[in-house]
């Protein structure tokens, strides 16, 4: 399934580099909007801290929500080095440089474990209206989640942004996948059922 969506998002022209977008979560056209979209979400509005993950196509979800005044929370590659923490107060000016990975690193404190969060906002390269998600293949997204609603509360929501040509009818589901609870694209939001 990561293939035929990989491949369609390249051969339709819906992929942005990084390119190929092969083992990636695929950054996309409508990324911005899709962005623009989850600010409708009450979920986000009422959050004062998110977690999201460190992919391209999330960059103008980590930038907006600092814009919003809402603390950023980024897992690192791999979580190697735990978690950063961008406060917008402390990248005022800034946003668009520190909701780069590059610029996490430079203004973000680590932290060994996940602070606290009121959202979780995970990208996916295939999802279905049933919230089931399939990221790039290494685990890293469900062990975020996981570790969020162990630490924090099994009552977060859960967010993926994805292209509308990434919604699709079924996504295989294992006991350790994490679902999502919206689904928001290019063109709208949705409530997974």
């Amino acid at each position: 399934m990561r293939e035929e969506v990989w491949n369609s998002l390249e051969r339709n022209g819906i992929a942005l580099p990084p390119l190929p977008c092969r083992g990636r979560i695929p950054n996309f056209k409508g990324a911005l909007q899709a962005a623009l979209n989850l600010r409708r979400l009450e979920e986000y509005r009422k959050a004062e801290a998110i977690l999201v993950n460190p992919d391209s196509a999330q960059y103008h979800v980590r930038r907006l929500a600092l814009l919003d005044g809402k603390t950023v929370v980024m897992a690192t590659p791999r979580l190697k080095s735990g978690f950063l923490v961008l406060r917008p107060n402390a990248v005022k000016g800034r946003e668009g440089e520190a909701a780069t990975i590059k610029g996490a690193f430079k203004y973000g404190e680590r932290e060994p474990v996940v602070p606290k969060v009121d959202l979780v906002v995970e990208g996916s390269v295939a999802v279905d209206l049933k919230g089931n998600r399939l990221g790039k293949g290494g685990g890293y997204g469900d062990v975020e989640i996981r570790m969020v609603k162990e630490r924090w509360g099994p009552s977060i929501k859960v967010v993926t942004t994805v292209h509308s040509t990434q919604v699709v009818g079924r996504v295989p589901a294992a006991g350790k996948d994490e679902r999502v609870d919206y689904i928001v694209t290019e063109k709208g939001v949705f409530k997974v059922f």
